[in-house]
């Protein structure tokens, strides 16, 4: 691999696999959108946050919501805004430039610098949207007829797409990525992820934790699972609620912060009650 490049290795908030390390470097070798996919709480959208940290760069986010087009990460022609201008006497509306407002796309690519570009949650657009960005982010350039004007990067930026799998993405999309799915943290890994939020906190009470944690993962027929995000709010919580090693063993105290959706907790109580475990789910502070 070309060492042209500055090289991504986690930061002190964020600690990535040796596998997801790798492939985030390759995207950026290869200047290549980096597709990210991965249960919730997984850390997809925190990892071009770091992404930008790590290598000193501005991140620019680019949330997309069902009503997201392409062309709005591109730039938007305010017409409203010259249509009252010429009727109010607002400035010189035939300098159509004053109302070409460039997206994040157009911002990324204008940058001076190379700026880390988050494309959060790809799969909430409708299914062509995908595919309406193919051009521009092979070319990393685009053209803007009002004005005559092409935006073209300077240097690529360091794209950063993230899916939920809402929906299937378009096979000549996927071809123009280099994709990773996040696997959820093994104990080991959540360990180091755990220390980084909490340092020094007590290891009898981690281990409790984590023993009480990954046992509700496994349990069948979770509609949503507890994430890693939940996971350090549960620790949160539990700290603030002096709650001892031997309480979390017996017991689930807030159970609300791992578990979401009530017919979760009727799982929850049908998979105590079948190992025989008593689960204190009313815990008090």
């Amino acid at each position: 691999m070309s060492a042209s490049f500055d090289k991504f290795v986690g930061t002190d908030k964020y600690i990535v696999s040796n596998a997801l390390r790798d492939v985030v470097n390759v995207a950026i070798a290869l200047g290549r959108p980096l597709l990210v996919k991965g249960e919730p709480g997984t850390g997809k959208t925190l990892l071009a946050h770091n992404i930008a940290r790590g290598l000193g760069k501005e991140l620019i986010i680019w949330n997309v919501k069902s009503t997201t087009k392409a062309k709005d990460g591109l730039y938007i022609y305010d017409t409203v805004q010259r249509l009252n201008d010429s009727r109010f006497g607002g400035g010189d509306v035939s300098d159509i430039k004053r109302y070409i407002h460039l997206g994040q796309l157009g911002v990324a690519f204008a940058h001076p610098d190379q700026p880390v570009l988050l494309i959060d949650e790809v799969d909430k657009a409708d299914i062509e949207f995908p595919n309406d960005l193919l051009n521009e982010l092979d070319e990393m350039s685009f053209f803007i007829p009002e004005t005559g004007q092409t935006v073209k990067a300077q240097r690529r930026p360091i794209v950063v797409i993230t899916s939920n799998s809402e929906k299937e993405l378009p096979d000549a999309f996927l071809r123009r990525c280099v994709f990773h799915y996040i696997e959820f943290p093994d104990e080991e890994l959540m360990r180091k992820i755990v220390g980084v939020h909490y340092p020094g906190l007590d290891e009898n009470l981690l281990r409790e934790v984590l023993k009480k944690f990954y046992w509700l993962r496994e349990i069948d027929g979770f509609r949503k699972k507890p994430s890693t995000s939940e996971l350090l709010d549960w620790i949160q919580a539990l700290v603030a609620g002096g709650m001892s090693p031997d309480k979390i063993a017996k017991e689930l105290p807030f159970a609300g912060a791992l578990i979401k959706k009530e017919q979760d907790m009727e799982v929850l109580g049908a998979a105590a009650a079948g190992t025989g475990a008593r689960l204190g789910l009313r815990s008090r502070w």
